[in-house]
């Protein structure tokens, strides 16, 4: 389990490394987002990533590991909305951002670790359309649970699900950058 810990790291520090960098160029913009709308934005690239899958080919010159980075990301900024709740206009620093950020991937790498202890690490015998399809259903569930307003009867909360779907994209590029 060493092992996947440094893949785990590695590929949170490309995801970051890119969300550092946007940003750069956008400032957090992405604080005026609803969870509801990070969720759909979820949506599209897991979407998207299955679409790539079914279809076979990509008419836009991008493969699936940049959408997986992006649900990486996204559900990171999900987990921060979910905290602070969405604002008028930008109003973190990019430094306060990148803090966030590194919360909230480290409590992801605790999940996974604790979960791959349970699990003896099942998901590296999974197929990558398999954690598509994993992310697809958390994003469904995560929509139900927003349309009930967070009160459900004996499930675990929308942070859950990101938190999830963050693990899932992980996988996701591992696999893609490491192999089998």
């Amino acid at each position: 389990m060493e092992e996947t810990k440094k893949q785990f790291e590695h590929v949170i520090a490309v995801c970051r490394d890119l969300f550092a960098k946007k940003l750069h160029d956008y400032g957090a913009a992405w604080r005026i987002m609803r969870p509801s709308s990070v969720t759909d934005q979820i949506f599209i690239k897991a979407n998207r990533i299955r679409s790539i899958e079914v279809k076979g080919v990509s008419l836009v010159n991008e493969g699936i590991r940049p959408e997986f980075i992006a649900i990486v990301n996204y559900g990171i900024i999900g987990l921060i909305q979910l905290e602070l709740g969405y604002a008028e206009k930008e109003d973190i620093t990019e430094e306060r951002a990148l803090e966030l950020y590194d919360i909230y991937a480290k409590k992801a790498l605790e999940l996974m670790l604790a979960k791959n202890h349970d699990y003896d690490e099942a998901w590296r015998s999974m197929r990558i359309t398999s954690y598509t399809d994993l992310i697809l259903m958390k994003i469904y569930r995560t929509k139900q649970i927003e349309s009930l307003k967070g009160e459900t009867l004996v499930s675990e909360g929308v942070d859950a699900n990101y938190m999830d779907m963050i693990n899932y994209a992980v996988f996701g590029l591992i696999k893609l950058e490491f192999g089998e």
